[in-house]
């Protein structure tokens, strides 16, 4: 392993979203100053590597900080794709999403998941407006039991659908963010 490899946070510098947690040392933080890209080095594969190197998935750093005790790393970056090897723009995805992104990626067999997938956006479409309804009910007259479990069936659905359009839930929040910090909003 090289020396002193340094915690290196990356951050989206349109969102401030985290993206990921890497590692750096002397030689990686001179390759992202020099080309400004980030490098890293891979814990896993022993060795420096430039993100997005195979995926074409790189990072434009923007800013560059060092902490205090300059043993950790900033950076604040615009990523050109997915930022995690899962195929997520961040790799603090929540748990669900990595799972049902996952099953859709790999599409296991006997997966409900893959299965829902593989019939298309409108099939989970039709099952996240069940899924939805049965919600709306379940607030009206049932348990909170059963209303906790239906609004579970509804966020899971709606991750199925997402992945079923190719899309991340970080649009999602995006959204909702950009909805939070506008005036008149009355979602927020």
């Amino acid at each position: 392993m090289p020396p002193e490899l340094r915690a290196a946070v990356v951050q989206d510098a349109a969102t401030s979203r985290v993206l990921m947690l890497a590692w750096m040392y002397d030689e990686a933080l001179r390759l992202t100053r020099e080309t400004g890209e980030a490098h890293f080095f891979s814990r896993s594969r022993g060795r420096l590597w430039r993100k997005g190197e195979t995926s074409g998935n790189t990072l434009a750093v923007e800013e560059l900080r060092e902490d205090c005790d300059a043993d950790a790393i900033l950076l604040r970056v615009r990523p050109a794709g997915p930022v995690c090897h899962t195929g997520s723009l961040s790799c603090f995805a929540p748990w669900l999403w990595r799972r049902v992104a996952e099953r859709a990626a790999t599409r296991p067999e006997g997966s409900y998941v893959a299965r829902l997938v593989d019939e298309g956006p409108a099939a989970a479409a039709r099952k996240l407006g069940e899924e939805g309804l049965e919600a709306a009910l379940a607030g009206v007259s049932e348990s909170d039991e059963r209303l906790v479990s239906e609004i579970a069936d509804v966020w899971f659905h709606s991750y199925v659908l997402l992945s079923a359009r190719g899309l991340d839930p970080a649009a999602v929040e995006d959204e909702l963010a950009r909805r939070a910090g506008g005036l008149g909003h009355s979602e927020a």
